[in-house]
């Protein structure tokens, strides 16, 4: 028997898997690139309050185009504040150099916008009050023979927290005991808009 023809199959074979596992590699680097690529052009345009970009692996289509590209499509989702927001994205890969190039991203217009909107809380049951108060007794436990705290009024701000809480954080001055110089603080509590319940209250110095 003549054993060319067997080894020539067997080549081809070889030959048949290495190129299938190469085209696997390269698919696994154009969407891993892309992706990467898509998720820092997303933080980039829409700024520091994005979070949490996230892809979605079955809406991924991967195509090859001009020689070495590969053309990358797909979907997926971003927070920003407590808004999540839906994208599509596309963009292309050069399996020769590693390189990515036309990225485009674009945003369901319903979610975009209502996270573009102004937020504005339920402010019916928050007290400011109650926030201080807390922060005050974190200040007592850690300063037993406290003299004073102050709380600047005018240093009070509110911005969202997690799990639709609301945050509010400012700035005041404790006495750490009588006759002692008063030292500078920053504080934060979160607050539940439902009953207005102090669930977080935090005091730096």
């Amino acid at each position: 028997m003549n054993p060319v023809p067997r080894l020539l199959a067997i080549t081809l074979v070889l030959c048949a898997a290495t190129g299938a596992l190469a085209a696997a590699a390269d698919a696994s680097q154009a969407a891993g690139r892309c992706e990467s690529e898509v998720a820092d052009t997303i933080k980039r345009m829409r700024g520091k309050d994005v979070a949490g970009v996230q892809f979605t692996a079955a809406a991924r289509t991967l195509s090859p185009t001009v020689e070495d590209e590969i053309g990358v499509r797909g979907e997926g989702r971003y927070r920003r504040g407590s808004n999540s927001v839906g994208f599509a994205y596309s963009c292309s890969y050069n399996a020769a150099t590693g390189a990515t190039s036309g990225v485009v991203f674009r945003e369901d217009e319903r979610t975009a916008a209502a996270a573009a909107a102004p937020w504005q809380p339920d402010l019916t049951h928050v007290s400011p009050e109650a926030c201080e108060s807390a922060v005050a007794a974190v200040l007592k436990d850690r300063h037993p023979r406290v003299g004073r705290i102050v709380f600047g009024s005018e240093s009070r701000r509110l911005q969202p927290a997690a799990n639709a809480r609301i945050g509010l954080q400012g700035k005041g001055a404790v006495q750490p005991a009588p006759g002692m110089n008063a030292l500078p603080f920053d504080y934060r509590c979160e607050i539940d808009p439902r009953n207005g319940r102090v669930l977080q209250a935090q005091a730096s110095e």
